[in-house]
């Protein structure tokens, strides 16, 4: 099985975020103490412990001025979560995490999750994983006792209109990962107008993050992050998608020219509400 490549060393960008800025998606990974999944696509980069990720961690956030992070378990490590509850404990305040439950967890274990400051579990629509639709939809009540979320990878242009109903009857809130990952970059298609009106009504978040994994040139992105920004600055989110794993024959980024790229399209106050205020209020209220 291949190794991930290891991600650039930190550059600073050019954009220079305000104070108590948020990077709102990463994946920490470990070492050898932090048995992988045996249906992981990869293994992690060679020879980086726990305690050099998160000083890469540490290292990165540094760079590009943020203060605060989510922490995004990674399904290489599968549904054992500790590397994740170990690194956002490592972190400290103002850290959270996203972790990875089975259709039918239990509200013990929900509960142990809250406890630990992870803030929501995610649904992989794209690559598969231990939490189907119907699981999230039956998990979601007890998530929303416990101020949790749900998190989804999902191609908007494949799945998006299928759900609409369900996610507008959902009590808790739903994230949308990457832009919603659309197959096509049209920003005017049916399928977009519906993500947009999700967003527009207060049903969705929609994280600006990861353009590389469906577009060499994210400036490509851009028509659809407005789309986005304009359909409601108050729900989005950025975040770098370090160390960028599992690229799928993508090329690795650098983190700065994500965050510079992303933020040319925003106006100070958008950026403002993007980089800080949102994640604050969704992850940390």
């Amino acid at each position: 099985m291949d190794n991930a490549q290891p991600p650039f060393a930190p550059e600073t960008p050019i954009t220079q975020l305000p104070a108590g800025s948020w990077d709102a998606h990463v994946h920490l990974l470990g070492g050898p103490s932090h048995p992988l999944s045996p249906a992981r696509a990869e293994d992690p980069p060679a020879g980086i412990d726990f305690d050099g990720w998160l000083a890469m961690y540490r290292d990165h956030l540094a760079a590009l001025g943020c203060d605060h992070g989510l922490i995004v378990h990674s399904i290489l490590y599968g549904t054992d979560n500790t590397v994740t509850i170990e690194a956002v404990r490592a972190m400290g305040r103002g850290f959270k995490g996203v972790g990875l439950l089975p259709d039918g967890s239990t509200t013990a274990q929900i509960k142990a999750f809250a406890a630990a400051d992870i803030c929501a579990v995610r649904l992989n629509y794209v690559h598969g994983g231990v939490l189907t639709w119907d699981g999230a939809k039956a998990m979601a009540p007890t998530l929303a006792d416990h101020g949790m979320h749900v998190q989804m990878l999902l191609h908007a242009d494949q799945h998006i209109d299928g759900l609409a109903d369900d996610i507008r009857a959902l009590p808790t809130p739903l994230v949308i990962d990457h832009c919603g990952w659309p197959t096509d970059l049209d920003p005017d298609t049916p399928a977009i107008d519906t993500l947009c009106a999700l967003l527009r009504e207060g049903h969705i978040w929609v994280k600006l993050s990861a353009p590389y994994r469906f577009t060499e040139h994210p400036e490509a992105a851009h028509p659809l992050m407005r789309r986005l920004i304009d359909a409601n600055p108050d729900q989005c989110l950025w975040g770098s998608d370090w160390p960028h794993i599992m690229l799928n024959g993508a090329s690795m980024p650098r983190a700065a020219t994500l965050l510079d790229s992303a933020a040319q399209i925003m106006t100070t106050e958008q950026q403002s509400k993007i980089f800080k205020t949102n994640p604050a209020r969704l992850f940390a209220p």
